[in-house]
Formats: structure tokens, C-alpha cells, sequence
């Protein structure tokens, strides 16, 4: 049985305090342009500013920080450390969520050996691989363990968010078994589409995908550089009347 789609597509979606799901995608964003602004040392922001750090427009960001409550103050902006608290509590990130990675190849050793997880409220618990040749591997501070181990992992370590990192072929599989062992989250990096029940989120990371994307607007952009000026028509006005070409009046 060949699994196609997640969940079937439908109307935008709102989060149960009523935040536009394309706005959650942007907080994120917005905090990580908020941090680079406090290391600046810089203590108020203009929406101008903040849109401009974060790369949208003023009126967007404005929009989606009014559904936090948080309107800045006018002549003043915003208060970067205070507007930081507010999103980084909004989307969870105040607190420490176990996360485990499944599939220890060069993605998964990448992510493994990535120190910014700890500093944004994630905590890599454990690294799994049903590879015999990779457990037992030491990557950083861990050691690689058996996939085999995971049910008892997630129960111990109260594992929420699941990381996918393994080939296309077995990533339903992983999938399966981290819902049916409690974990509620997933991300998902194998180049795949994975089902999952009501409850479960799941978002999809595909470098391949992305780097098409952009081909395509390369490719664009040559076609453009490529097609030839179209010189400008003179004006009409005291020219004299242009023989018609082909039926209609004055054929």
C-alpha cells in the first residue's frame, strides 16, 4: 500500500488561540531576527526595523505580532528583550523538549554535531540507528543506540518531537513506530511524503525541492536576460492613418 499524503488539503488553519498558521511559520523568524538585535546590543525596534531584520514587509509584521497582544508603542517601537519573552513563550520555546534523531548518516551526524539546538529549548536526548556498524558510535558527547531501544527512550525521556533523517525506504516505518511510542511532533528530512494520524504534526524539510525552486527562478532570470529589446512604438499622435491589414472596417 503505497502512502501518498499526510492529510488531504484545506482552508488555512488557525492554532487553538487563533494565530493563522502562516503567521506561527514567521514567528520563529522573527525571533531569531530579535536576537540578533539584542546581541547588538540595540534595546527598542521600529516595525520597520524588525520587518526589515526579518525579511517582510512592515505591515505583515505588525499584523502578525497584534495576535500576540503585542502592539509596540507608537514613536517608540518595540521593546526588543520584552517582544523576544512574548514570542519565545508563545511558541514553546521557554521550555525543554526532548527531541530524539533517527537516521545517523551525514544529515544525521550534521544535526547531531549542531550546538544550536540547546540554546532554543531543544534537547537531542538520543541518536538511533538500526545500523549495528553505527551503534555505539560516538558523535560529540553522545553515543549512537539501537533503534530498537526507542519505545524506552521516549517513555524515559519524555520524547515529544521525533527527527527523521533516515533514506526514503524506511522512513514510514520510523514514523510508525515513533507515534505508536508517543512522540506527537515530527521533522521530517527524508525525501518522502509521510502519513500520519490526527494529533501527530509533521512538517517536511526537502533540500532538493528548495534548490529547484530556486532553479526555476534562475532559469527565469536567463530567459529574461536572454530575450531580445523591444524597441518602443513612436507616438500617434499627426502620424498619418496606417493602411489596415487583413478584414474589418476599411478592409
Amino acid at each position: 500500500m503505497t502512502r501518498a499524503s499526510s492529510r488531504r488539503p484545506g482552508p488555512p488553519t488557525r492554532t487553538e488561540r487563533g494565530i493563522p498558521e502562516a503567521t506561527v511559520a514567521r514567528l520563529p523568524v522573527y525571533l531569531r531576527a530579535l536576537t540578533a538585535l539584542s546581541d547588538s546590543g540595540i534595546a527598542t525596534a521600529s516595525s520597520e526595523d524588525l520587518a526589515t531584520a526579518a525579511g517582510v514587509n512592515s505591515a505583515k509584521l505588525r499584523k502578525d505580532l497584534s495576535y500576540l497582544g503585542s502592539y509596540g508603542t507608537r514613536g517608540v517601537g518595540y521593546d526588543v528583550e520584552y517582544l523576544r519573552y512574548q514570542i519565545a513563550r508563545e511558541i514553546g520555546v521557554t521550555q525543554d523538549w526532548a527531541v530524539v534523531i533517527v537516521g545517523i548518516g551525514n544529515l544525521g551526524h550534521a544535526l547531531a554535531n549542531y550546538s544550536g539546538f540547546g540554546t532554543r529549548g531543544f534537547r537531542i536526548v538520543a541518536l538511533l540507528d538500526a545500523d549495528p556498524t553505527l551503534v555505539g558510535e560516538r558523535i560529540g558527547e553522545m553515543e549512537v543506540r539501537d533503534f530498537a531501544e526507542l519505545e524506552d527512550i521516549v517513555k524515559a525521556d519524555r520524547v515529544s518531537i521525533g527527527v527523521i533523517t533516515t533514506p526514503a525506504g524506511p522512513a514510514q516505518d520510523v514514523c510508525d513506530r515513533l507515534v505508536a511510542a508517543g512522540v506527537t511532533s515530527i521533522l521530517n528530512f527524508a525525501p518522502v511524503v509521510l502519513s500520519v494520524p490526527d494529533g501527530v504534526d509533521i512538517r517536511k524539510v526537502d533540500l532538493s525541492i528548495e534548490l529547484q525552486i530556486l532553479a526555476y527562478h534562475e532559469q527565469r532570470k536567463s530567459g529574461e536576460a536572454a530575450l531580445p529589446q523591444v524597441p518602443e512604438l513612436p507616438a500617434l499622435n499627426g502620424m498619418p492613418d496606417l493602411p489596415s491589414v487583413g478584414g474589418g472596417v476599411g478592409a
